[in-house]
């Protein structure tokens, strides 16, 4: 089996990291068919909403494997196959996997169960929402091996909670639980460990409902304009303002509520 597996359900693409047996590390094939996925989303317009999720009931995704990945990356060992090779040939690779400087505005949900640490915490936090067992444990321990949580974290995470929780985090490296990860709104819902699919099922299904193109583009204006002063934010809202009162998307929505029917959205 491959070590990220892609289905689709509908409109909802479901990517699940698929090495359960080491709580889902992230090995070189694993990097390399992630950044495949989110490529495949991006480019596919059928799709509208994305889940991430890792195999098992153990893990969502436990970072990178510190034997095979970590060693690759230092150059501690030398490649041993295509996925080492195609890896270290586009160093981009990575960053799409964790989405990181990655254009990819349609909306993702991470399922969490289980552990979700460094990489993999990285990765949760990469996307739009997040929902997680109550078994769920968080941690960002990679100042404890000598290294750093840079898939995007170090950026993201002061940016989310308060600075303080956010150092203790990054500084420590301590676990902490689901009901914590939702008291500082790192998650947005907590539920028992069997619902976590189809609680993040539920919310993708409802989300592709909406229209695709304003999906997007609310996604692309909140990324765009996060941190930027409220003058140039408003320049970039009201571009994506402008985009969408254009499309025939914005048309259909109205016509649909007023005739009382479902809207069929294109799109465009």
């Amino acid at each position: 089996m491959p070590s990220v597996t892609f289905e689709l359900s509908g409109a909802v693409a479901i990517v699940t990291i698929n090495r359960p047996r080491v709580r889902n590390a992230l090995d070189s094939e694993a990097v390399v068919l992630l950044a495949d996925a989110w490529k495949r989303v991006q480019g596919d317009d059928g799709i509208r909403v994305a889940i991430l999720t890792g195999a098992g009931d153990k893990a969502f995704c436990s970072g990178a494997d510190l034997g095979q990945l970590i060693p690759l990356r230092t150059r501690a060992r030398p490649p041993r196959d295509e996925w080492d090779r195609r890896l270290l040939a586009d160093k981009s690779l990575t960053d799409t996997a964790l989405l990181r400087g990655f254009p990819l505005y349609k909306p993702v949900i991470a399922a969490i169960r289980g552990y979700c640490l460094a990489g993999g915490f990285e990765l949760a936090l990469a996307a739009d929402m997040r929902i997680a067992s109550t078994d769920a444990r968080f941690a960002l321990p990679e100042a404890r091996h000598g290294l750093i949580p840079a898939g995007g974290t170090l950026a993201r995470l002061p940016r989310m909670i308060p600075y303080g929780a956010a150092m203790e985090m990054l500084l420590l490296g301590e676990r902490f639980g689901a009901d914590e990860a939702l008291r500082l709104g790192l998650v947005n819902r907590v539920v028992p460990p069997d619902k976590v699919m189809d609680s993040a099922l539920e919310t993708a299904i409802a989300m592709s409902k909406c229209g695709p193109l304003a999906l997007r583009q609310i996604k692309e204006t909140v990324l765009k304009t996060w941190g930027l002063p409220l003058e140039q934010a408003f320049q970039i809202e009201n571009e994506s303002w402008r985009l969408i009162m254009r499309s025939e998307d914005a048309k259909e929505g109205p016509k649909a509520f007023a005739e009382k029917r479902k809207p069929e959205f294109k799109g465009r």
